[in-house]
């Protein structure tokens, strides 16, 4: 598959970055961080399991790579692909189709290809890779349900005699935003024989069917508080907290109830800045000191 489209690795590349960073940013100040290693799998082993936490990186990643594909077709990056050519004519809102609208169908298409071609070697019946392979279109599902319409002005001073729009993909930071609002409601589920093949029902059955949208999961999470290098937790030892919440960043809960350090600690930033003509900026640099607080 790699060497069939080396044009386009770079582009996964991109993506599984994009993905790594968005995992980190969204969880910060959770006690599991998305924290990566310089081995494989680059989450550790905490992906291995089949928890919440292994659902959204797989949903992540599927998202980061259909994301920097569809990116690298708009702009001219690869032969393959183009903009969407079947985004055209007048809409029923009376404005034209014009400019390069985002080729996602072909992004999602190759993510497809991609991302999942290791759980279907695997067997799709077995339980994880009917979970991997459900999360992995969940994180599809996320931009294509939040394409937008972008669109540009033509006429006399500005006005807005013709209008021309194109699709484009969201930012990725929202694509990030609903993914972490799905991991939040996760659906825990267990395979089960549904006609004559495997399906993952909700493992409460009080609970509604998931959607192609949600995110599901075979097993609870560990707490995450203390190391244990088997499972791939680190811990939370040593993390930063926040002394006055009462959130999940507060010290109480990120630290376990392990109690704190507090250490004074002088932070360099820059102050009292003034504009020269013509044309920069000068800054003197201070020094404040401020309180750290990290877990026991």
């Amino acid at each position: 598959m790699c060497k069939r489209n080396l044009e386009v690795m770079d582009s996964v590349r991109r993506g599984a970055q994009l993905a790594i960073e968005e995992c980190q940013y969204q969880f910060r100040n959770r006690r599991w961080n998305c924290s990566t290693l310089d081995s494989l799998p680059v989450f550790g082993k905490v992906v291995t399991q089949g928890t919440r936490e292994a659902a959204f990186v797989y949903a992540i990643s599927s998202a980061g790579v259909a994301f920097a594909v569809t990116r690298a077709c708009s702009s001219g990056e690869l032969e393959k692909c183009g903009c969407d050519r079947t985004v055209h004519g007048v809409s029923p809102q009376g404005f034209q189709w014009s400019g390069c609208s985002d080729n996602i169908a072909y992004g999602v298409a190759f993510s497809q290809s991609f991302v999942d071609v290791r759980e279907r070697s695997k067997g799709a019946s077995s339980s994880r890779a009917l979970m991997n392979l459900h999360n992995n279109e969940a994180g599809r599902k996320a931009i294509l349900s939040h394409m937008r319409v972008e669109c540009k002005c033509h006429g006399v001073s500005g006005s807005c005699e013709v209008k021309t729009c194109w699709r484009a993909v969201p930012p990725f930071r929202q694509v990030g935003h609903a993914l972490k609002e799905k991991f939040d409601g996760a659906t825990e589920v267990e395979p089960r024989r549904v006609g004559s093949s495997r399906a993952l029902v909700p493992r409460n059955a009080q609970f509604k069917p998931h959607t192609d949208e949600d995110l599901v999961y075979l097993e609870p999470s560990p707490d995450f508080c203390e190391q244990d290098m088997r499972s791939g937790v680190l811990g939370t030892r040593g993390r930063t907290c926040n002394k006055t919440s009462k959130a999940i960043d507060g010290c109480e809960l990120l630290c376990c109830g392990r109690g704190f350090h507090t250490a004074q600690v002088e932070l360099a930033e820059r102050c009292s800045c003034k504009f020269h003509w013509c044309c920069f900026v000068k800054c003197r640099q201070c020094q404040r000191l401020v309180e750290l607080h990290t877990c026991r």
